[in-house]
C-alpha cells in the first residue's frame, strides 16, 4: 500500500515525544467548583446591579415637559418611531445596508401608529370627560390637512412648553385640540394608568411591552438616564454595566464598531454593525478551509510557546 503524502498545510506531523498521564475529568470538576463557590460568595456580597424598571409614570413625573413633547411628536405623527419604517409602519426606509434589508423584506409585522396608539386609543378609553370627549371629537373629525395644520403649530411652540400647576402650557391657540389632549394625556401617565393601556391585551397576563417602550425611547429622558450610567452606544454601553459594577468586557470587539465611522454615523448603524459582526464571525469559522489563513499558527509557532515544557521533553 502506497503512503499517503504528508501535505505541510492540511496534515499535521506524527508525534514521537513523550506521554504525561493527564485527568481532564478530575482537572474540569475542580474549575466547575471553584467557579460555583466564587460566583455564588460575589453574588452574596454584590447582589444584583439591576436597576428600577423605568415607566411612563417614572418618566412624566421626573420630566413632565419631555414626556408632553414626546406626546405631542407622537401625535403629529414626527417622532422617531413614527417615521421608523418596518417593521412598524410604511414611513420609513428602516435599517439597510445597501440593497439588504430584512426589516423591509419581512415588512409591517407589529403595526404601530403612534398618534392612535400611544394617545388618541389611550385617551378614549378614559371615563367621560366634556373637555377631554370634545377635544377627541374635534381631532379625530377633522381632515388630515387641518391636524398636520395643528401639528405644524404644536411644532413652533413646542420648545417653549412648560408644565405649571400640573398644566401643560403650549404658547399658542393655533394647534386647535392639542393643549387639551397633551393635559390629559400627561395626566393619565402621571397616574399610571397610561402604562396600563399600553401594554393591555387579549388575556389576563401579558408580557408585550413593546408600545411603552418605544414611546420611552423617543424622549430625552431614557437617554439621559443611560448617559449617566455611560450605557449609550458611544459610550461602549453595550459592554458596560449599570453603578460602578463591571460589565460585559467580551462584547468589546461588538461595541467598537459604534466608535467609528461609518457605523458610529449611520442611521442604519445597529444593522452594519451586525453585518460586520456576521462576516466576521463566519471568517473565523471558516479559518481551517482557507488554504495560507489557516497555515499561520503552524508558520509563526507560537504554540511551541504555550506548550513549551511539552516541547522541552
Amino acid at each position: 500500500m502506497t503512503k499517503k503524502a504528508f501535505r505541510p498545510d492540511v496534515d499535521a506531523p506524527e508525534y514521537k515525544g513523550a506521554y504525561v498521564p493527564y485527568d481532564i475529568i478530575k482537572e474540569g470538576a475542580i474549575a466547575v467548583l471553584v467557579v460555583f463557590i466564587l460566583t455564588a460568595a460575589l453574588a452574596l456580597v454584590f447582589s444584583s446591579p439591576d436597576e428600577k424598571a423605568i415607566t411612563i409614570k417614572t418618566w412624566s413625573n421626573a420630566d413632565a415637559v419631555d414626556f408632553a413633547q414626546t406626546a405631542g411628536d407622537e401625535l403629529a405623527g414626527t417622532s422617531a418611531v413614527a417615521g421608523y419604517g418596518a417593521p412598524y409602519n410604511s414611513n420609513g426606509t428602516s435599517q439597510h445596508w445597501g440593497f439588504l434589508s430584512p426589516e423591509k423584506w419581512v415588512g409591517v409585522h407589529i403595526p404601530i401608529n403612534t398618534s392612535q396608539d400611544f394617545v388618541i386609543d389611550p385617551l378614549s378609553a378614559q371615563p367621560a370627560q366634556p373637555a377631554l370627549t370634545a377635544a377627541l371629537n374635534q381631532w379625530k373629525s377633522a381632515s388630515s390637512t387641518v391636524q398636520t395644520a395643528w401639528a405644524d403649530a404644536f411644532n413652533k411652540a413646542e420648545p417653549n412648553l412648560t408644565f405649571v400647576n400640573n398644566r401643560v402650557i403650549i404658547p399658542t391657540k393655533a394647534a386647535g385640540p392639542i393643549p387639551v389632549l397633551l393635559n390629559y394625556e400627561t395626566q393619565m401617565a402621571r397616574s399610571g394608568a397610561l402604562d396600563q393601556a399600553l401594554v393591555t391585551q387579549n388575556g389576563f397576563y401579558t408580557t408585550n411591552y413593546t408600545k411603552p417602550l418605544l414611546f420611552l425611547s423617543d424622549g430625552t429622558y431614557f437617554a439621559g438616564l443611560a448617559n449617566k450610567q455611560h450605557l449609550l452606544g458611544s459610550q461602549w454601553g453595550m459592554m458596560n454595566e449599570t453603578g460602578q459594577y463591571p460589565g460585559q468586557a467580551w462584547l468589546w470587539l461588538y461595541t467598537f464598531w459604534y466608535q467609528v465611522k461609518p457605523w458610529s454615523t449611520s442611521a442604519s448603524g445597529d444593522f452594519l454593525v451586525w453585518g460586520t459582526m456576521m462576516i466576521l464571525t463566519a471568517l473565523m469559522v471558516l479559518v481551517p478551509f482557507i488554504p495560507g489563513l489557516r497555515s499561520i499558527p503552524r508558520k509563526i509557532k507560537i504554540y511551541r510557546i504555550i506548550w513549551r515544557e511539552h516541547y522541552t521533553q
